[in-house]
């Protein structure tokens, strides 16, 4: 089973309400943008980072407009300095590549060891937030509050900063 497949199973057991639109490879929010692809909602884009001695993973989600600061994300978290996670790191603890980077990467993270940071503008939203389904030919729109759903579901600490 593919990783969109194994995540659109798990919001269907978990009765997850979502809507999936399918479009041709992409790794950037710019690609996205051409495609028309943020019609449905909110389009979120994700950042994994890691801290100074490389011990504690953080997936950092946002809006895609949104510019990460990670000095005073840090500050917000109680972490070290933070650093971009590499490309083994994120296939050890998501099973995921670039580009196809999601808060549905927890599905695979069975140590819970990554931490998700959400912005709290992420939760205030009114339309549907999208993610890739740890597929980057797909996207998939949800509400913010399923998102969290999701992530209780899989055991993995989350929290909210203002970004």
């Amino acid at each position: 089973m593919g990783q969109k497949e194994k995540v659109l199973k798990a919001l269907d057991e978990m009765n997850i309400e979502y809507k999936v639109i399918t479009h041709q490879a992409v790794t950037t929010i710019e690609e996205m943008d051409e495609l028309g692809i943020f019609t449905d909602g909110e389009v979120c884009k994700n950042l994994f980072l890691r801290n100074a001695n490389g011990k504690i993973h953080y997936l950092v989600c946002c809006l895609k407009d949104k510019k990460v600061d990670l000095v005073e994300l840090r500050g917000q978290i109680g972490s070290s300095r933070l650093s971009f996670g590499s490309d083994e790191r994120l296939m050890k603890h998501l099973g995921l590549t670039q580009g196809a980077v999601s808060p549905f990467g927890i599905i695979n993270n069975e140590d819970h060891q990554v931490e998700i940071v959400l912005d709290k503008d992420i939760m205030k939203t009114e339309s549907l937030v999208g993610f890739h389904p740890n597929d980057n030919t797909a996207f998939v729109w949800l509400k913010a509050e399923d998102l969290i759903r999701f992530i209780k579901h899989y055991g993995n600490d989350y929290c909210l900063v203002n970004i």
